[in-house]
């Protein structure tokens, strides 16, 4: 069974930083999609950005500010929130879209995702 935590969520200023993290366990395919998504309050669920393989697909309001890395040794995803803004406050989650070894896609749709963290919050203050 795949699990995924998040962590490194808080609080902090316009203009500031963050580095979430998504700790990855289980059996994870060499085709998988990762992604972010984050959920505002009493928004939906939108997509951040996601990666497979060395194509990385972002969200055109995150674009340029947030970027996704890996470490493959820690089974770890990373999420660098860079200039934030009052407007990214949000639960953020990572995620996996389990995909087959001929799939070129990166999906923007949460519904497509078939494992979830439990989500960490951000909170950007003005």
């Amino acid at each position: 069974q795949v699990q995924l935590v998040e962590s490194g969520g808080g609080l902090v200023q316009a203009g500031g930083s963050l580095r979430l993290s998504c700790a990855v366990s289980g059996r994870t395919g060499s085709n998988d999609a990762m992604g972010w998504f984050r959920q505002a309050p009493g928004k939906e669920r939108e997509f951040v950005g996601a990666f497979r393989g060395t194509i990385t697909r972002y969200a055109e309001s995150v674009k340029g500010r947030f970027t996704i890395s890996r470490d493959i040794a820690k089974n770890t995803v990373y999420l660098q929130l860079n200039s934030l803004k009052p407007e990214d406050t949000a639960v953020y989650y990572c995620a996996i879209d389990r995909l087959p070894y001929y799939s070129d896609s990166i999906s923007p749709k949460d519904s497509e995702y078939d494992y979830w963290g439990q989500g960490t919050q951000v909170t950007v203050s003005s």
